[in-house]
């Protein structure tokens, strides 16, 4: 699974601790959750954080949903969840890692 390079145009914000935005753990960086997208933080702008591929979690009996005590992350039209350290996506009866 792969992440392409693609900036945020006219993005003034500045995302960091304390911003006011979730701040979701992924892929060696953090994103921050922002106008039902992700975020990443990168040089001098702002990039678009969104997954390429499809990576199964494969053993996941958990069921995410409202309520599940795990932080919400609506983007792109669905919710993934934040769970050990990265984002897990409902996709075709099973559970994505993004």
């Amino acid at each position: 699974m792969t992440t392409a390079h693609a900036p945020h145009p006219n993005h003034e914000h500045r995302h960091g601790a304390g911003c006011g935005h979730v701040a979701v753990p992924h892929d060696g960086h953090v994103d921050y959750v922002h106008d039902g997208h992700l975020h990443q933080a990168h040089d001098d702008h702002t990039d678009e954080c969104e997954p390429t591929g499809h990576t199964p979690h494969s053993g996941h009996a958990h069921q995410h949903g409202e309520g599940c005590g795990h932080v919400a992350v609506p983007h792109d039209g669905h919710v993934d969840y934040v769970h050990d350290g990265h984002r897990h996506a409902e996709h075709d009866g099973h559970w994505d890692d993004h």
